[in-house]
């Protein structure tokens, strides 16, 4: 629901009064994120506060999110638009995001990571599916809610793939793929399993496999792809991770055969394609 309001004397509160904003969860270089509460229901959300005369456009972020309706993916609710600034208010994660919690713990075991990664391959194909790339897939932007469960979050470098190759260069450096930092232009999808390899190998080494303190060395060591797996990884993951780590593009692993791959499903079903149910509307909860 797109709601067209005039501005009110405070720049950061939503000029409706069913938000009641608590204080500031979160900081970017473009918006801040508060947690509010729905007045109405008592429920808590997640408002990014966006300065409209600023640098950032939110237009691809917002109609991602729009068009995404996944259970481990963050979810809109609305988009509240003034003359000054806009309101996107979406689903408050409460469990932290996968980078701390990372820090906190040092790494996971492979049958900790297996759950996180197969719920974020889940989202990420979903996405893909709906011709949406996310382009800086990191642990920062997997948030975590009480059951430690994966929802996917900051769509501010999404974009639209389809039938086309992208060119943009963007997200996190230690997570970026070769082929963005040679310059060429890339597949969006390949370019998000690469990401996912480092994800994976973060969340079981407790560390990336491409480090320098200098940045154009660091960059340097992505697009040669060479790295070392610790003796406890088991083959079937090293043999998973080397599929997402592969410098050529063109004999990297697509998600399919990541979701189909025996680590992934050693001791659980399938993965499968995400079904998505029935629309309900984009803010059920908050109705």
């Amino acid at each position: 629901m797109l709601h067209d309001l005039t501005a009110t004397p405070s720049e950061e509160q939503p000029p409706v009064v069913c938000y009641e904003l608590l204080h500031t969860i979160g900081e970017g270089t473009f918006a801040k994120v508060k947690l509010a509460r729905h007045v109405p229901t008592g429920i808590e959300v997640a408002v990014k506060v966006i300065d409209r005369h600023g640098s950032y456009r939110p237009y691809r972020e917002v109609q991602s999110m729009k068009s995404l309706n996944h259970p481990n993916i963050v979810q809109l609710f609305e988009v509240i638009d003034t003359e000054n600034t806009l309101f996107i208010i979406m689903e408050h994660v409460d469990g932290g995001n996968l980078s701390d919690y990372l820090r906190d713990c040092g790494g996971l075991t492979e049958h900790e990571a297996r759950r996180v990664f197969r719920q974020l391959m889940s989202a990420v194909h979903y996405c893909h599916q709906r011709g949406i790339v996310h382009r800086d897939l990191k642990p920062r932007n997997i948030l975590l809610d009480a059951d430690r469960n994966v929802k996917l979050a900051d769509f501010g470098l999404s974009n639209e793939y389809v039938g086309r190759k992208l060119t943009t260069f963007c997200g996190s450096l230690h997570y970026v793929a070769p082929e963005i930092l040679l310059g060429r232009s890339y597949d969006g999808p390949g370019a998000d399993v690469w990401s996912l390899g480092v994800i994976l190998f973060k969340m079981v080494c407790g560390r990336l496999p491409f480090v320098s303190e200098n940045w154009r060395e660091l960059g340097r060591k992505i697009i040669k792809g060479k790295y070392h797996l610790p003796f406890f990884i088991s083959s079937d993951l090293a043999d998973l991770i080397g599929k997402c780590l592969t410098v050529d593009p063109c004999h990297r692993g697509t998600l399919e055969e990541l979701m189909r791959h025996t680590w992934t499903n050693a001791g659980q079903e399938e993965l499968r394609p995400y079904e998505e149910p029935p629309c309900e509307g984009i803010n059920p909860q908050l109705a």
